[in-house]
């Protein structure tokens, strides 16, 4: 039996291989291999890591082109795609100095990108912009939420300080969507661990609601019981996301006992999923988690709180 080969390889190649085209169709049916970039394939036997998706993007990059944006994001292992794009397959977004040809083909988005050498490096073979860089480029060019969330995963996967993205905003100026990226670095954190519960602090932010503390920890008698994705201490109110890769049937049930528990003492739990980010299921979670801070708040807070609920009505 053809087995499929042991490194990268992409759809012309079959005919080095000698494989048939059919061949690869029953490897993709039956799982054996996957598909990582618009043309380019691996065995399902090997590993996801930083190396892999660089040996995968050097196969259809020219030498001198500068990944950039989502593909370089992708290539530091960032996913920075919005929750409707999730689990595709981009373009790869590849970067040419000023002057230079961008590139046209199928399967790569080019683009002209003023780069500073230090703000390019090289990962097995393949040259793409720094966490740094790449982080404030996301930071001008998403929707709030995308981009809130890319900034949150620099700090936290690669160690990029608010400082680094504060330094790298100095050659920005006047650059389409500085503005939001000054705004957004501030409130950027490493504590949040993953998209969802970053889009879940934007649409709070968004919604100029008082902004909770992520992975707040509640113990029992010394006993680490619970963290929760979002939080209001001082009034007990939670806001956690449920993404559907990481909350299958059986992290379900055991959320559900810790969420019971939870309530049990006292705190308001609210789950937050991916369609509710958006229309009436967006607003409804909004005005509860508005209303009950404002019920749950000390009477130093109540003024500041009621204007939360206020938002809603306007």
């Amino acid at each position: 039996m053809i087995e499929p080969p042991t490194s990268p390889f992409l759809w012309s190649h079959f005919d080095d291989l000698a494989i048939a085209p059919f061949t690869l169709r029953r490897w993709l049916q039956d799982g054996r291999v996957r598909r990582v970039l618009r043309g380019v394939y691996v065995s399902a036997l090997l590993p996801d890591s930083l190396e892999l998706r660089a040996r995968c993007a050097a196969l259809v990059l020219p030498t001198y082109a500068v990944l950039c944006d989502r593909s370089a994001a992708w290539i530091w292992g960032i996913d920075v795609h919005d929750p409707d794009e999730r689990f595709t397959i981009a373009d790869l977004e590849v970067a040419v100095a000023p002057g230079q040809v961008r590139l046209r083909r199928t399967g790569i988005n080019g683009v002209e990108r003023d780069l500073a050498k230090t703000e390019i490096t090289q990962v097995h073979g393949v040259r793409l912009t720094t966490p740094a860089r790449t982080a404030v480029d996301l930071a001008c060019l998403r929707g709030r939420r995308s981009a809130l969330a890319a900034l949150d995963a620099f700090m936290r996967h690669c160690g990029v300080s608010e400082q680094d993205l504060r330094q790298q905003l100095l050659r920005f100026r006047r650059r389409r969507g500085v503005t939001q990226a000054r705004e957004l670095v501030g409130l950027a954190t490493p504590l949040s661990e993953s998209p969802g519960e970053s889009w879940t602090r934007s649409a709070i932010i968004e919604a100029d609601l008082p902004v909770p503390e992520p992975q707040v920890e509640v113990f029992e008698n010394g006993v680490l019981v619970a963290r929760l994705d979002l939080a209001h201490r001082h009034c007990k109110v939670a806001v956690e996301f449920d993404g559907e890769e990481f909350h299958g049937e059986e992290q379900r049930e055991h959320d559900e006992r810790r969420r019971g528990w939870l309530r049990e003492q006292g705190w308001h739990v609210i789950v937050v999923r991916k369609h509710c980010l958006k229309g009436a299921a967006l607003e409804a979670w909004l005005e509860e988690l508005a209303t009950v801070v404002a019920e749950r708040s000390t009477p130093r807070r109540r003024r500041y709180a009621r204007s939360a609920v206020r938002w809603q009505k306007a």
